[in-house]
């Protein structure tokens, strides 16, 4: 297939399923509500609310989900509740919500290796994971935030592997297939393993188990794990000489997973080492119960991937394989690739934004030359860094100098060259609760505060070295 057309399709794919600047507004809305829920539960008086997973990562699409995290208060030191704890307040967080009203399909999962209460907002449809001191989940989406910034394609192919495995059905874990963090750890291996290899193993940018270390007082910790991964990343930041094309490195993408059925039996996935691993060899992963591994480089020996069963290992590899045959044939007819990487509602919406009729296939040979323009508001690649709320004076790290979390979003129209990491984090930063918005409020811009009070959201960073 013509490189120059995928390009293109690619392209606008990753315009289309960007988040809009409503997208922004309705989950910092809905941040602020369950905030107002939880400080209702009185066992939970002063405990705070964390994002984190894509939404941190600024991974995540117009319709992706929110990952929250109820931190409980343990003075400045790190909060390590035990299961059965974890499992009694989110069963309290349920009632209250029930309570509260404005949400539905509330679900709690208890026995998970991780509980998790699973509800809906009524309002935006949006779905939320509520977990309790979820540190570990807090630091692998900053961590994988802080990734964007030795290559901006990395966002980019995480979109666009997401967008493409969900169009293929192979991305709900529910089904047994992958979930989100691990589509994203196969795009760091894949960006490890090419040639020349774009990433470094995750060994060089964290030389250690995050899980482990979260221990003792929180701010340092915390402080300690962002001042190593600044360091490390500066090493390797714009020093690429791998200069593929998205097109080019998704299609290499494919067809390094293709076999995935047949080598899953013997060899695991390592982000950590940037290496294939033979399981036999590796006592980490033993007994092997698996029918896949792809190892949690934060958390290991974790395997991500541990609800994938056989059957679905096969239509995975078998997903790899036609998208790959397809995209590399050449008497492949154009008109049906966008159906292959993208779901009937997003191709919809490129029809449509081109001013093309709605077909059943997207005739590529006539797509117009002109730049789809799905919103005013459109969040364009500004790739925003979210700094986490600093609640109840509870210390927090912060991802360089980036907004806090409240019901404002990016300007509009905001076109900006990826921001930097931050060389030396900020120590013991306060930021003050966010006011809750009414619907409609959160685009107004906000007035210069001249330094003082709450950090206001602005799209620009420019950032400084500490």
């Amino acid at each position: 297939m013509n490189g120059y057309m995928l390009d293109r399709v690619i392209k606008d794919i990753l315009t289309a399923v960007e988040p809009l600047q409503d997208d922004w507004a309705a989950r910092f809305q809905i941040i602020n509500e369950l905030r107002d829920v939880v400080q209702s539960v009185e066992i939970l008086r002063g405990a705070t609310i964390d994002p984190f997973g894509s939404f941190v990562s600024n991974l995540f699409s117009r319709w992706g989900d929110l990952d929250i995290s109820v931190q409980l208060h343990n003075g400045s030191y790190v909060s390590t509740a035990g299961k059965k704890l974890k499992q009694t307040l989110l069963k309290d967080v349920q009632k209250a919500l029930w309570k509260k009203g404005g949400w539905y399909k509330l679900q709690l999962i208890a026995h998970a290796r991780v509980p998790i209460l699973k509800i809906e907002n009524i309002q935006h449809n949006i779905s939320c994971d509520i977990s309790i001191d979820n540190l570990v989940g807090q630091i692998k989406s900053k961590i994988l935030l802080w990734l964007n910034d030795i290559d901006g394609r990395f966002h980019d192919m995480v979109m666009l592997v997401k967008e493409w495995a969900k169009a293929h059905d192979i991305n709900n874990p529910k089904q047994g297939t992958f979930n989100s963090y691990s589509l994203s750890l196969l795009v760091i291996f894949h960006l490890q393993t090419c040639s020349p290899a774009i990433f470094p193993p995750l060994k060089d940018i964290y030389p250690g188990n995050v899980a482990d270390n979260l221990k003792g007082v929180r701010a340092e910790v915390e402080q300690e794990i962002a001042q190593t991964c600044a360091a490390n990343i500066a090493r390797f930041k714009s020093r690429t000489v791998n200069k593929s094309s998205l097109s080019d490195l998704f299609i290499s993408f494919l067809a390094k997973f293709s076999d995935l059925s047949s080598k899953a039996s013997e060899l695991g996935i390592c982000p950590y080492t940037g290496q294939w691993l033979e399981i036999e060899s590796n006592m980490r992963w033993l007994p092997k119960t698996y029918t896949i591994f792809i190892e949690d480089p934060f958390e290991q020996p974790e395997n991500t991937a541990r609800g994938i069963n056989a059957r679905q290992l096969m239509k995975i590899s078998e997903a790899f394989q036609s998208t790959h045959f397809r995209l590399t044939s050449a008497h492949l007819h154009p008109n049906y690739i966008l159906n292959d990487l993208a779901r009937p509602h997003v191709s919809q919406l490129i029809i449509k934004s081109s001013g093309s009729a709605s077909v059943p296939a997207f005739n590529i040979g006539n797509y117009p030359p002109i730049r789809p323009q799905f919103h005013q508001a459109r969040v364009t690649h500004s790739r925003p860094y979210i700094q986490h709320q600093f609640q109840n004076n509870a210390p927090r790290f912060t991802m360089g100098n980036s907004p806090s979390i409240n019901a404002q979003v990016p300007h509009t129209g905001t076109t900006q060259s990826r921001p930097s990491v931050q060389h030396k984090p900020p120590n013991g930063v306060r930021v003050s609760n966010p006011n809750s918005s009414k619907v409609g409020e959160p685009s107004k811009p906000s007035r210069s505060s001249n330094g003082q009070g709450q950090q206001k959201w602005r799209p620009r960073f420019q950032r400084q070295v500490l």
